[in-house]
């Protein structure tokens, strides 16, 4: 037989390893929940997840390509690029198009990017190297507005105004979303090197930096037709995340949540085992000088925001209630929430439809590094606020 690196035998101690592993996992996760409150919770995050969380992130991915198309048939795009690039480059080393990516997300949700990254119109700005960087960017900014607007509404039971902690939750944002784009074009240089181009130009007669392609027609059809083939292709991307946010973030919510109010198990939706929570406890030592944490509790949120920012900032308003989190925690949560949101379900759909498939793993490592960075930079920044300046 010809030697094929990508065949192994049938049973092999990989296929063994991996038995007892996930005979463990379940058994551990059966003993507390109970089988069937387990396989019911299982099953019931996964379909809600599914129908609340994946067909809204379609419908954003939709509405997104279809505007992104829209920019990049009349030109916006370029105007953005020319305008942003003193800015982008300096920070990101990204083309200043990329700033269009962090203005979606942010109004949107990560996915967005990927249905601009998906336009020729927008990719021919960027190098082969930095184009798997978008998924790192679009992450950081994540839901920004969604996240920053209810960190801004919550009421403190002190009355305070949690405006500036979100303000400098966006910074420590900004901050993380740089570490993690560094990190990544690290990577990527030394996967694909710095001169190929993202769309290859050797059949265009014309610079396609100085100059763009449109689609025949009036304007109308042309932007009917931008609209049409932008919104396609956001119904594709929409597919194609759904395997990630329904695998990882159904395991990252078990993980992390605690069983139903009444303390018992009862097999509905994002219940769990809360085993990141009590190991946020035994780390507390180290967590509360990095990011100043009011209560071990706080972590519940960043810890959730791995997998859903949407489910992480639902537990704010419990624990300002009970009174576990101040104004540092919101800026620290705004910063996290943003840089992180919910990468871990959905990094590895974003790398496969920028069929970067096996850089999924430098891009999460990345992201982890990113997201810390956000949270330390949001406590020191605040911390210097309130006890400096």
């Amino acid at each position: 037989m010809e030697h094929n690196a990508n065949i192994k035998k049938a049973i092999s101690v990989e296929g063994l390893v991996s038995l007892i592993i996930i005979g463990v996992f379940f058994t551990y996760l059966c003993s507390i929940m109970g089988v069937v409150n387990m396989f019911n919770t299982l099953i019931s995050t996964a379909h809600d997840l599914l129908i609340n969380t994946v067909f809204f992130i379609m419908g954003i991915t939709v509405l997104a390509g279809a505007f992104g198309s829209v920019l990049s048939e009349f030109g916006i795009i370029s105007i953005l690029n020319r305008l942003l690039s003193c800015l982008m480059k300096p920070l990101y080393k990204m083309p200043g198009a990329a700033i269009l990516g962090v203005v979606t997300t942010y109004l949107s949700d990560n996915p967005a990017i990927i249905t601009l990254a998906n336009d020729k119109g927008f990719k021919r700005y960027f190098k082969k190297y930095q184009l798997p960087a978008l998924t790192n960017i679009g992450t950081a900014f994540g839901m920004g507005l969604v996240v920053t607007s209810f960190m801004i509404a919550q009421q403190s039971p002190i009355g305070e105004s949690f405006v500036l902690p979100a303000l400098i939750g966006n910074i420590g944002a900004v901050i993380g979303s740089v570490v993690s784009v560094r990190i990544m074009l690290y990577f990527t240089k030394k996967e694909y090197g710095t001169d190929e181009m993202a769309v290859e130009g050797s059949d265009k007669s014309f610079n396609m930096l100085k100059y763009r392609e449109v689609r025949e027609g009036n304007i109308g059809s042309r932007l009917l037709e931008s609209l049409l083939e932008g919104g396609k292709s956001g119904v594709d991307l929409g597919l194609s995340i759904i395997p990630g946010v329904l695998i990882i973030c159904t395991l990252v919510m078990m993980l992390t949540n605690g069983p139903s109010a009444t303390g018992l198990y009862t097999g509905k939706a994002y219940e769990g085992i809360g085993l990141f929570t009590f190991l946020a406890d035994k780390l507390n030592f180290i967590l509360h000088p990095m990011f100043g944490f009011s209560s071990y509790e706080a972590v519940s949120v960043p810890i959730t925001s791995l997998g859903s920012v949407g489910a992480a900032i639902g537990l704010v308003p419990k624990l300002l209630k009970e009174n576990l989190v101040g104004s540092n925690d919101i800026a620290v949560f705004t910063a996290m929430g943003m840089c992180w949101s919910g990468y871990l379900s959905t990094h590895v759909a974003m790398m496969d439809s920028l069929k970067c498939r096996k850089l999924t793993g430098k891009a999460i490592i990345s992201h982890t590094f990113g997201g810390l960075a956000a949270g330390i930079s949001a406590h020191w920044i605040y911390e210097l606020w309130m006890n400096v300046l």
